[in-house]
């Protein structure tokens, strides 16, 4: 079957602006013999780039069309690419763009057939949902061929960058633009290490400010030099903005950037997040040696972490206490948290539950009976029907339920955990019988018994500073948690017997935080783990370093 493909949901209708273009291809273009691909050539703005930087290197034009070779999978952007390069008064410029999918056209022509000196370009940022089957599948098969294993759930730049990488000579150049994903996804840790191994230099090139203007997806540039096998080394190269970018006639070179630059990192072969490489030689030396420490627990020995409660509509299901009263549905309730921000201290006490209520935030959850419509008080059918007037049981979520009004999976949890973080993680000891929706995090406790020494612990600058190259962060200034990353955080336990967690709440609800790091960090770190001075405040600021960082993209 063909897929009808909607552009610009392919491509998000975001061009790259030429001055990148340019750069990238300065960079890795160093011969006026080179071999050029752009696997995802767009309106062509890359192959223009090349074919500038060719002829600064002395390429004659009537060579150009052997040179350079851009695939683009829809026509009206092959024919727009083929415009601006007939504007650069080159003949055979059919030769240079071919139309069709990139995967396809890999596996027929490409693939174990040709190989390239460089390649550039900005594939497309679409999520899998929207990756056409016949052209994923194709993708999945190559990437098997090349020795990893994705899953269908992969983004499609993901295989541009890694078949791209298949298709590169020896000591051969990348340059491409690619999602900020690629340095804390789990779904791009297996790219990650391939890229480690094959990869003799990588750098990455950030920005303060976000390039694509209209959207919050942050983007990096990625220039890889191939080398053997094992010697992957990587920096990362900070600039405010692409007006930083200095475009040089002549080879571009990364040493001319005016911004900080970190010295090139081994980088580890293994799916570690590199969102660590922000930070220096010392500060990462010091988090993988905590990180084998035995002294330090994981989150994940000490509780479980599940999403929240998923209704379906929050809108019928979560009610304030005024809807409840309208409806006469008190009964037929239960308690809920709605928002990070109603979780004020470390404990959540019936008091911040009445406080929410008082508030008129959503605090009661819409839970009759599993029983048929019939059997169900006369409240509740009134409200299930006022719920189908509006179309609730038409939703997906509800849609698939048996009985479509039951919301699912609903326990308490023994704490909370935020999903997304601003300034800092936490960890809430539920002490009120509520659960909560799917904006934060349930936590089940494996030693119910030890909820308060953990909830205490959890506020500590070592956890703290893993937390930043643990989760995720888009580009809107948000620290987001999946289940199995909050799982995955460093926190030191010993000690925490001796934190008072009631006085970490007061202190907490008056937001001194720092005060709360200069107890724990005390306790935990300095007379337990045995951390000297330097080395906690070594801690302290990476977390402050990676938190500004994130922060600042809003």
């Amino acid at each position: 079957m063909t897929h009808q493909i909607d552009y610009e949901k392919l491509r998000g209708g975001y061009y790259t602006p030429k001055k990148i273009a340019d750069f990238l291809s300065r960079w890795a273009i160093r011969s006026e013999n080179a071999q050029i691909l752009e696997p995802s050539c767009g309106d062509g703005v890359f192959l223009e780039s090349a074919v500038e930087a060719l002829i600064d290197l002395g390429c004659n034009r009537g060579h150009l069309s052997d040179r350079i070779l851009g695939i683009e999978i829809d026509p009206k952007e092959a024919h727009k690419a083929q415009e601006r390069l007939s504007a650069l008064r080159i003949s055979s410029t059919s030769k240079m763009i071919h139309n069709g999918d990139f995967f396809a056209y890999c596996r027929s022509t490409l693939f174990d057939k040709r190989s390239f000196d460089v390649i550039i370009g900005n594939p497309p940022f679409i999520r899998y949902q929207n990756f056409p089957d016949e052209y994923r599948e194709i993708a999945i098969d190559l990437m098997r061929k090349i020795g990893l294993d994705p899953n269908r759930y992969t983004n499609t730049w993901v295989p541009f960058l890694v078949i791209s990488t298949s298709l590169l000579k020896e000591s051969g150049r990348l340059g491409m633009v690619v999602p900020a994903e690629l340095f804390q996804v789990d779904y791009a840790a297996e790219t990650r290490k391939f890229l480690s191994e094959i990869y003799g230099k990588l750098t990455i090139i950030t920005f303060g400010k976000l390039v694509f203007g209209g959207i919050q997806q942050e983007v990096v540039l990625l220039l890889g030099v191939k080398g053997k096998n094992g010697t992957g080394k990587i920096s990362i190269i900070e600039l405010e903005d692409i007006q930083g970018m200095v475009v040089d006639k002549q080879s571009t070179r990364i040493e001319s950037l005016s911004s900080t630059v970190n010295e090139f990192e081994p980088i580890a072969n293994s799916l570690e997040k590199w969102t660590q490489y922000f930070l220096n030689s010392e500060e990462i030396s010091l988090l993988r040696a905590l990180r084998r420490d035995e002294q330090v627990s994981l989150t994940g020995e000490l509780f479980e972490v599940d999403i929240g409660v998923v209704t379906g509509r929050n809108k019928f299901f979560v009610l304030n206490n005024d809807q409840v009263e309208e409806y006469s549905l008190r009964p037929y309730t239960e308690r809920i948290v709605t928002r990070s921000a109603h979780l004020r201290g470390a404990i959540f006490t019936k008091e911040d539950w009445m406080d929410n209520v008082r508030s008129e935030y959503g605090s009661y959850l819409f839970m009759p009976s599993d029983l048929p419509f019939q059997d169900l008080p006369q409240e509740v059918r009134e409200y299930i029907v006022r719920g189908e007037e509006n179309d609730i049981h038409k939703g997906y979520k509800c849609r698939i339920r048996n009985r479509w009004y039951i919301v699912p999976s609903v326990w308490i949890p023994d704490a909370f955990m935020l999903r997304q973080v601003h300034d800092f993680p936490k960890l809430v000891l539920n002490e009120t019988e509520a659960t909560c929706t799917d904006t934060i995090h349930r936590v089940r406790l494996l030693k119910r018994e030890n909820g308060k020494k953990v909830a205490a612990a959890f506020l500590n600058s070592l956890t703290f500073a893993f937390s930043e190259i643990t989760g995720r962060s888009y580009g809107g200034g948000v620290l987001t948690f999946e289940p199995s990353e909050a799982e995955r955080l460093p926190l030191p336990i010993i000690g925490a017997d001796s934190l008072d967690l009631n006085k970490i709440d007061k202190l907490l609800r008056l937001n001194k935080i720092y005060e709360i790091l200069e107890i724990n960090d005390e306790i935990l770190l300095s007379e337990e783990l045995g951390l000297d001075r330097k080395e906690i405040s070594m801690l302290r600021k990476i977390w402050q370093k990676l938190r500004d960082r994130r922060i600042n993209r809003k």
